[in-house]
């Protein structure tokens, strides 16, 4: 009993935690980067550049999405930072938009764990399922 307890206020520390931990801007607002072209999944990740759309547009993409706000930089500086969590834990990932020639690099990846299950790549294909819904 006092065992199961014990697991019980370890695992409620470890979602405190993550729900609370402070965000350092500096750490997470920084250009995508510029090796990887086109669309790829990274171990911290994913990378995509949406081709053809300005920053102010995906910049009302990512406001508008669930549990994401703005942590640094914005449409007028050419880059801005987002940070999203997840419904029940509230896991922190971040993704940073650059304007680029020709459109958009996002950069999307996690903040705790070696692996995000493929959320981020998901958000940036869902953000642009999104934009092709509005052309």
């Amino acid at each position: 009993m006092i065992a199961g307890l014990g697991a019980g206020l370890a695992a409620a520390g470890v979602v405190a935690y993550v729900r609370l931990a402070p965000v350092d801007p500096a750490r997470w607002h920084r250009p995508p980067p510029q090796q990887v072209h086109g669309d790829a999944g990274t171990v911290q990740g994913a990378v995509r550049d949406f081709a053809g759309v300005s920053l102010e547009q995906m910049d009302r993409i990512a406001r508008a999405w669930p549990r994401t706000r703005p942590i640094a930089g914005s449409p007028g500086e050419g880059l801005v930072t987002y940070e999203s969590r997840s419904a029940w834990i509230g896991f922190p990932d971040y993704t940073t938009l650059q304007a680029v020639p020709g459109g958009v690099r996002a950069h999307a990846r996690q903040r705790f764990g070696r692996s995000d299950l493929g959320v981020n790549q998901a958000r940036l294909d869902a953000w642009a399922a999104q934009l092709a819904g509005d052309r």
